[in-house]
């Protein structure tokens, strides 16, 4: 698989512990014509990861045992992000997910590394690692995207074990809800009636875990996995397992991930949008805020009660984000520190109740 991992290589200059900056430039990288280093380049930089949510901080450390060692973006966030979907108390991602409102608990993920190369699984049941499953569709195969009966065909082929992931807090959960009798998605950040602060994207209702990451060697890639809208109708699929939705990378550029309400960024190909914004000239600050106010501006009155996140990294390794809503957040690991947490920028900066 070397072919398919190779990078262009001297894509950044070293950079020195003192140089480096929370949610800011690591260093200029020398420009590249043709995947060579300009005059001067040279084939190191500073390794980052960053993801969503709280969560990200134990899912940034697993991914820095791999780059803390020189180790390739692509082996960090696959291992980064199996953190949350193995957390039992995370009830939007993995495992511990809850089920949608026929009680079956189906997970999407996705992944992508700088040269384009991309796998992804979408409405995937019994197995822990979607994202694993997501790389081997990849690697493996002519496909970017397995689904359903299919995706679980090949995961079971590949050698990965099927188990219940229905765990006994999300089934109780689940009979909760259905004393309702009523469909309405709730729990993660679609609605904002969900959790005990009420607000949407707060600690208590966010969802997807997406991760990026950069190596010592320059190299960009990026992770995607969540277990959707709880409660969600059976065959529903959000933005986390489509390429260029809820995560995109481009070595020249940088990479984009999302997180919220997955039909929104759907319908304006979020990801995408943020790495083509940089690749304008944008920084990911500038890049995260214009693809919300996209949405925002064709979807003014939906966008007051809903939650949509962009977090983005350029392959200098600058990061920015930007949300619809007060509470998003994002954390950001590198040499300097493990376990910081950002909050994020937002359209709308009062909480609702």
């Amino acid at each position: 698989m070397s072919d398919r991992r190779r990078f262009l290589k001297g894509s950044l200059l070293g950079v020195s512990a003192s140089m480096l900056a929370w949610g800011g430039k690591l260093a200029a990288a020398p420009a590249t014509r043709g995947g060579q280093p300009a005059a001067g380049g040279t084939a190191k930089a500073a390794a980052r990861v960053v993801s969503t949510w709280d969560f990200g901080v134990a899912a940034n450390q697993a991914a820095w045992t791999i780059l803390g060692k020189g180790g390739h973006a692509l082996d960090a966030v696959e291992t980064g992000v199996q953190v949350p979907e193995s957390d039992l108390k995370n009830h939007s991602v993995g495992k511990g997910g809850y089920p949608d409102r026929d009680g079956h608990v189906t997970l999407d993920a996705s992944i992508m590394d700088a040269d384009g190369n991309c796998g992804a699984v979408a409405a995937i049941e019994h197995i822990e690692h979607p994202i694993s499953v997501a790389r081997r569709v990849m690697e493996r195969t002519p496909h970017v995207l397995l689904v359903g009966e299919g995706a679980l065909q090949f995961a079971l082929e590949q050698g990965f074990r099927k188990q219940d992931l229905l765990t006994p807090e999300a089934e109780k959960a689940w009979h909760e809800w259905q004393k309702t009798a009523r469909y309405k998605p709730s729990i993660n950040s679609e609605v904002h009636d969900y959790g005990s602060t009420g607000m949407p994207g707060g600690a208590h209702n966010h969802d997807t875990i997406g991760m990026l990451a950069i190596d010592a060697n320059g190299r960009l890639a990026g992770a995607c996995t969540t277990s959707g809208m709880a409660w969600k109708m059976r065959g529903r699929v959000g933005d986390s397992p489509i390429i260029g939705a809820g995560l995109y990378v481009d070595g020249e550029v940088g990479g984009a991930t999302s997180t919220g309400v997955g039909e929104e960024v759907i319908r304006n190909a979020g990801s995408f949008l943020v790495v083509e914004l940089m690749r304008q000239g944008r920084s990911p600050q500038e890049a995260c805020k214009e693809a919300v106010m996209r949405i925002v501006k064709r979807r003014r009155e939906a966008s007051k009660t809903i939650q949509v996140g962009f977090l983005a990294m350029n392959r200098e390794g600058e990061v920015g984000a930007y949300a619809i809503q007060h509470g998003f957040a994002y954390a950001v690991c590198d040499a300097q520190k493990q376990d910081g947490l950002i909050p994020s920028q937002s359209v709308y900066t009062t909480s609702y109740s």
